[in-house]
């Protein structure tokens, strides 16, 4: 016998639909983490945080260290009202790390010593320590923690500089650092492989793009570091814009039918990592506030 659906059966199924479509474009993408600090035409850090798109933000780079000289690049910003910006992004809830290394040559860790060196000085002059002579670029501000991302020189010591960090914990009552690592997309990134291989890194941020073979296999490649480290949340790496890298560019509707319909199935997938925000404020791709545009691919 079949049975006939009366209208408030169509209106019921008519709200569940509705209820699920909604659920889907509230979920949208997971945290989405972006670098700030490589274009002086990308805005302060105070409005990348405003802009509500972003949960972190990876100020980039300190760009030397190891040798006795630190150095931190920000493409031309003036560091000068940094502090007062990381303290308004925390006040927003969006986490402020400091992303060490990037493309430059400037830094390597010679020696378990400059591991040591490293994270002492990190310590003083970002987190929650104070020593006399170690100066504080961003004045009383403290950042959230520490991003390796390690693309050039010796591959050594960075196992160490993750234990020497993690170590400071200890000086927390609540919360503590966060440690991340943003290594290229082919596996293992033996620069990082150490430091990965510490268990302390909680989040790993996987560079879709730089790399041509990755760019063909980009859902392969990032599979293949979730299933590497599931103690950790993995996040999928993108550039914001073709002028980023023209070959690695996806457009939000194929980031979700080429990667992110599958990543997100995995109990480790953490979220999108945004390369960067000077891309993504020319580009709208993910600061224009339609995230939800990535779950609705899925309806």
């Amino acid at each position: 016998m079949a049975f006939r659906r009366g209208p408030y059966d169509c209106l019921l199924a008519a709200l569940l639909l509705s209820q699920l479509t909604a659920g889907l474009a509230a979920a949208g993408p997971g945290d989405i983490a972006v670098y700030w600090g490589r274009n002086k035409d990308e805005g302060t850090l105070r409005e990348a945080c405003d802009t509500g798109a972003y949960t972190t933000v990876l100020v980039a780079f300190l760009s030397a260290f190891g040798h006795g000289t630190y150095k931190l690049d920000l493409s031309g910003h003036p560091v000068a009202g940094v502090g007062d910006d990381i303290k308004h992004c925390q006040s927003k809830g969006v986490l402020v790390l400091l992303s060490i290394g990037g493309q430059g040559g400037e830094y390597s860790l010679p020696s378990s010593q400059a591991a040591s060196d490293l994270a002492e000085y990190l310590w003083n002059a970002f987190l929650a320590g104070g020593r006399a002579g170690v100066s504080r670029p961003f004045g009383d501000a403290q950042v959230n923690g520490v991003d390796f991302f390690i693309d050039q020189g010796a591959t050594e010591h960075y196992d160490e500089l993750a234990r020497f960090l993690y170590a400071y914990n200890r000086f927390y009552r609540a919360g503590g650092i966060t440690l991340t690592a943003t290594p290229r997309c082919s596996y293992p990134d033996q620069r990082l492989q150490g430091a990965l291989a510490t268990g302390l890194i909680g989040r790993i941020h996987v560079r879709l793009y730089g790399d041509l073979q990755c760019t063909w296999s980009a859902r392969e490649s990032w599979e293949k570091w979730a299933a590497a480290y599931p103690g950790s949340r993995v996040f999928v790496g993108v550039v914001a814009s073709p002028e980023a890298d023209k070959d690695a560019y996806m457009s939000q509707k194929d980031l979700y039918y080429n990667v992110l319909q599958f990543a997100q199935k995995l109990p480790n997938y953490g979220g999108l990592m945004i390369w960067n925000r000077y891309y993504d404020k020319i580009n709208n791709y993910i600061s224009s506030g339609q995230t939800s545009d990535l779950a609705r691919f899925s309806i």
